[in-house]
């Protein structure tokens, strides 16, 4: 429009130009002359907008309240237009309008939250690093149902990812949550490089985690700091930021744990239930096999278009950045809790917890001031330091220590107790549980039971008993006295006059 304005200011503007401009714009040539005629009055060049109805803040508003449903806020739209004796638009100029004045992210988001709204986002994608300059960690639950000591639960498994190679460099598994000790297993076995756990492997320059207290305990951040390897913790819920092990959370999903018997995310029948809700289960050892399998696959065969068809291994391994490792003597012993306090070794052992550890290096040493190191939650044996030049002394284990048919009897008697409890409080939750007849008309709740006038009276007597007893104080009703009769305990007064007079009278007979 602005170069046909300019032919028509200077008279040379034709029918041809015309047509050409309709041409390319896709409208009639009767459009092109209207626009020009109003540039000659107004001089705007610009379209001409009509006027529509649009989204306001209230209508956003009352569709986050009726979740997105946009017949929902058209229903209240006619009940406020009728009220008001006015015409209300219709149901598809209010579709229209949303379409065009929400975006497709903040329609999904108010209809289902944020995590659908980020859905419809654009990340930027980090540009190829090399190896071990990043890594990200992560907890994750395995979607599969796995026996434990015949119980079935889900394992969580705690990885390392590089990001520059995608490579896995440590896991770890655990038959329950995750802690410190998951970590600092999938970091020892990350930073290994001889077989079986590397390459690839080595020292991090630093590593991104999310803001889970395990990955941001002092124990991980003081044995990273010992590594001189830097922790970045990012903002929460912001699973985009670490990619790279998100990658491998989806993956090992859908690659590795819908192929495992008893996966959770498998299909239903029309009752929700399982398909073969008796199918056998993995053990953990088979569990962990099979995993640590698919590990081995993914760095070793799996071929990725992002790594230009190579490898992560491959990728790892034609990377000539040098690498940083640590001994593998040293590495175990860097990878632990460090106690904190300076203790003493007694003639007892040495003291943590309320119990005492032994050695037979400890023989000689009594009175030497020491520091312990040890594994989150592996309360059999700790690692014992000089307290002044650090130096390793040697381990010590519990001294009293339950055999393993102990603990197994333990066990069971713990697991009997629990399911007792369950029993005594489903039993509870049961009679405290009021069910209400269906409703048909706006009318208050109206409970349903049955029960017998007997068995309503027993139990109040019952809870009026349990009642009295709690609230009694024997102390404070008086004894009634004794039955004629009843022979009663001397006091310890006439024990001793008694005894007393026993021995002056045998004094005197002699």
């Amino acid at each position: 429009m602005r170069r046909l304005m300019v032919l028509d200011g200077e008279g040379r503007l034709t029918t041809e130009n015309v047509l050409l401009a309709a041409e390319v714009l896709a409208v009639s040539q009767r459009t092109v002359w209207r626009w020009i005629e109003r540039a000659r009055s107004s001089d705007d060049l610009n379209q001409a907008t009509r006027d529509h109805f649009m989204v306001t803040d209230l209508l956003r508003e009352r569709l986050a309240f009726w979740r997105g449903n946009i017949c929902a806020v058209h229903r209240e739209l006619v009940e406020v237009a009728t009220s008001a004796g006015t015409v209300a638009v219709s149901r598809q100029t209010l579709q229209r309008a949303v379409e065009r004045d929400i975006l497709r992210g903040d329609r999904a988001g108010l209809r289902h939250g944020e995590r659908a709204r980020r859905a419809h986002d654009v990340f930027l994608q980090r540009p190829r690093m090399h190896r071990n300059e990043t890594w990200e960690s992560d907890h994750v639950e395995a979607p599969v149902e796995v026996d434990v000591e015949g119980r079935l639960v889900k394992p969580w498994v705690t990885w390392f990812v590089d990001v520059g190679t995608n490579a896995v460099c440590g896991t770890a598994i655990t038959p329950g949550a995750p802690s410190r000790e998951s970590i600092l297993a999938a970091l020892r076995a990350a930073i290994t490089l001889e077989v079986p756990y590397g390459p690839p492997g080595g020292l991090p320059e630093r590593v991104r985690v999310d803001r889970g207290k395990d990955f941001l305990s002092d124990t991980v951040r003081s044995v990273l700091a010992g590594f001189a390897v830097r922790v970045v913790p990012l903002p929460a819920y912001t699973p985009h930021l670490k990619g790279t092990v998100e990658t491998v959370n989806g993956a090992s999903v859908q690659m590795f744990f819908a192929g495992l018997p008893r996966y959770t995310g498998a299909q239903k029948l029309a009752n929700g239930r399982s398909i073969d809700p008796d199918a056998p289960a993995l053990t953990f050892e088979a569990f962990v096999a099979e995993l640590l399998g698919w590990v081995r696959w993914w760095n070793t065969e799996h071929q990725m278009p992002v790594l230009e068809g190579m490898t992560p291994l491959q990728a790892w391994l034609d990377d000539p950045t040098p690498l940083n490792t640590v001994p593998a003597g040293d590495l175990r012993l860097l990878t632990l809790e460090d106690d904190g306090r300076t203790r003493k070794i007694t003639t007892k052992g040495v003291s943590w917890r309320a119990r005492q550890y032994v050695a037979a290096w400890m023989t000689g040493q009594v009175s030497r001031q020491v520091r312990l190191r040890h594994m989150p939650h592996h309360e059999h044996e700790v690692e014992v330091f000089d307290a002044s030049t650090g130096e390793h002394l040697g381990a010590a284990t519990l001294a009293d220590m339950a055999s393993s048919e102990q603990i197994g009897e333990l066990r069971r008697s713990r697991e009997a107790r629990r399911r007792q409890l369950q029993a005594d409080l489903r039993a509870a939750e049961k009679a405290r549980r009021i069910r209400y007849a269906a409703a048909t008309t706006a009318a208050p709740p109206q409970p349903i039971s049955a029960v017998t006038v007997a068995q309503a009276t027993a139990e109040l007597s019952d809870a009026d008993d349990q009642q009295l007893q709690a609230a009694a104080r024997p102390l404070l009703v008086p004894l009634r006295p004794p039955a004629p009769g009843w022979v009663l305990p001397r006091s310890p007064r006439e024990k001793t006059t008694r005894a007393l007079g026993e021995d002056i009278g045998g004094g005197q007979g002699r």
